[in-house]
């Protein structure tokens, strides 16, 4: 072999040695494992810390961990804590997990904080508009029925406490409802469980509501779209970066029914028993934790346009409004929100 081909040689095997390390050095792409939990679907995405890493064993811990929330907080699980103690009588305290305790004692504080906003005991009316497990015909319920449940109702009727946890209502029909709450906590719960198995680096979802931490392996914030609140389409409002951060959003349609051409939405308005009739289509809120950013987002579309947007300013909260307009959403943001100048 001539010199100069030797070195051609060992210039082109020098090559592959570099490629071959550059490509060893290039980090592990996302590991994305899915499923379904309180009713609707899951997505967790994560850095692994190697290609050979297996997921099975980690999704099985998710599983396990979503089966014991559902348990203690599901209206539809017949004999979950939070139905049994629906089921029970008033007057004594009713054991409870920790984790049920925590979840009630935080949905009361930011209902006491929203002057009422945020009643999770609102569950009587949820089921007699047909959007909770109890399942009626769609239809208008009467004014009496209305009145009937609301007497019922009221976070007055409803006492908590940590230790040792339980709850007590104080009238035998009180019923909780959790649904806009408990999808954020779950997200809490699986984002602390990847945490504490060694990942920095993660995206927990749960029906929308989403949790993040660290970045993407090429350095970028996991990215969030907001949807347009369109009935039966689907399109982007805007895209928000995401790290260390947690976002919920929650609207009023997807979840609605139709009598003589008038909308009724699954939110409902514990002061009035109806659902809402304001023009707040969507609210997005960015928080520390998910479960706050959830029941925050449900506390803002109660509130509605204008007492929610002042009330969000007042507690310095980060949130997008989307209201409904002919023209198409218009968009109004808080101060602390991304980007809230443009």
């Amino acid at each position: 072999m001539t010199s100069a081909a030797k070195r051609k040689l060992e210039m082109t095997l020098g090559a592959a040695v570099l490629l071959l390390a550059v490509g060893c050095l290039q980090p592990p792409a996302p590991i994305e494992v899915t499923g379904r939990t309180m009713g609707t679907t899951y997505s967790v995405k994560f850095i692994p810390p190697d290609r050979d890493f297996d997921a099975k064993p980690l999704q099985q811990e998710i599983d396990k961990r979503l089966v014991e929330i559902n348990q203690q907080m599901s209206t539809y699980i017949p004999d979950s804590e939070l139905s049994r103690f629906n089921q029970s009588k008033a007057g004594d305290w009713f054991p409870v997990s920790p984790q049920l305790a925590e979840v009630v004692q935080l949905a009361k504080q930011i209902n006491h904080e929203s002057g009422g906003a945020f009643d999770v005991t609102v569950g009587p009316l949820v089921n007699l508009w047909n959007f909770g497990p109890d399942h009626h015909p769609e239809q208008v319920p009467s004014d009496e029925a209305i009145a009937a449940a609301l007497a019922n109702i009221g976070d007055d009727k409803l006492e908590v406490r940590l230790d040792p946890p339980a709850l007590k209502k104080s009238v035998d029909g009180l019923y909780v409802d959790l649904s806009a709450i408990a999808k954020g906590y779950g997200v809490d719960k699986i984002a602390e469980l990847i945490a504490e198995s060694g990942r920095k680096s993660y995206m927990v979802e749960i029906g929308g509501e989403v949790r993040a931490a660290g970045q993407k392996p090429d350095g970028s914030p996991w990215r969030i779209a907001i949807e347009k609140p369109i009935p039966g389409a689907r399109a982007i409002q805007e895209v928000v970066e995401l790290s260390n951060q947690s976002l919920a959003t929650s609207g009023d349609y997807r979840n609605f029914f139709e009598v003589d051409g008038q909308t009724f939405s699954h939110t409902i308005d514990p002061k009035t028993g109806r659902p809402l009739a304001h023009t707040l289509a969507s609210v997005s809120v960015l928080h520390q934790d998910c479960g706050s950013a959830d029941a925050l987002a449900t506390t803002l579309m109660v509130l509605g346009p204008d007492r929610g947007y002042n009330w969000a300013e007042e507690q310095k909260l980060a949130v997008l409004f989307l209201i409904r307009d002919k023209d198409g959403p218009v968009v109004r943001r808080t101060s602390l929100w991304p980007n809230a100048g443009e």
